[in-house]
């Protein structure tokens, strides 16, 4: 899943680029409200971090610009700001959830996975499909209740094709979850992720579709 960070502190924006990697997460980090509001107009993430207290542009302004033009993109708020008065006006202004600094990293991606659970309309923290299962917190994944072993970018593909069950992503969809931006990206890398995906979990799991990508269907 790809993140959007736009922090301004160097440390701290530091801090949860690394440990939001080391989730499996693939992020892109911004300094400047100005810079992400250009950003966010011509490629949204699957994901927002967004600091309120930014430099350019405040991250309101950014917010509501993004839900004034239609955007349903989860944002989650980090700041300073410890008043009711400013959590309430940013979830009012359009955030999906609220983290006051300091803050504990641990916290942080356990609420990223309560936006996305919410967002694919799940209950459960585990995806299921099937024999397959897919446990986000953990990285894991077990079919008929033996655990599989996935290199962390083949297991970005899975999880983005669970999240979208019935639904093809392309090839040029999957590039933009696995690399951040100015990240090289290889001819053939996607269809290597994918073979070494149908080797691991069977070669009818994922659907080639014709002209739109690949699939998992809906179980």
């Amino acid at each position: 899943m790809r993140v959007l960070l736009v922090e301004d502190d160097e440390l701290l924006g530091s801090a949860v680029q690394a440990g939001l990697e080391q989730s499996g997460y693939t992020v892109d980090w911004l300094r400047d409200g100005a810079h992400a509001a250009a950003a966010l107009q011509v490629d949204e993430p699957d994901l927002l971090v967004l600091d309120l207290g930014l430099p350019g542009r405040d991250g309101l302004a950014v917010l509501r610009d993004l839900r004034a033009r239609g955007s349903s993109l989860p944002v989650l708020l980090l700041t300073a700001r410890d008043t009711v008065e400013d959590r309430v006006a940013g979830l009012d202004a359009g955030a999906d959830d609220y983290l006051v600094k300091p803050f504990d990293l641990g916290e942080l991606t356990a609420r990223l996975r309560a936006i996305a659970r919410r967002r694919g309309g799940r209950a459960s923290p585990v995806i299921r499909h099937g024999d397959l299962e897919f446990d986000p917190a953990a990285r894991v994944v077990t079919v008929d209740g033996a655990q599989v072993s996935l290199p962390a970018r083949a297991l970005a593909i899975l999880e983005a094709l669970l999240e979208r069950p019935g639904m093809p992503l392309s090839r040029e969809r999957i590039e933009t979850i696995l690399y951040g931006w100015g990240e090289g990206v290889e001819s053939n890398a996607v269809e290597v992720h994918i073979h070494h995906l149908r080797k691991k979990l069977g070669k009818d799991r994922i659907r080639t579709i014709r002209g739109l990508g690949y699939m998992i269907p809906k179980a």
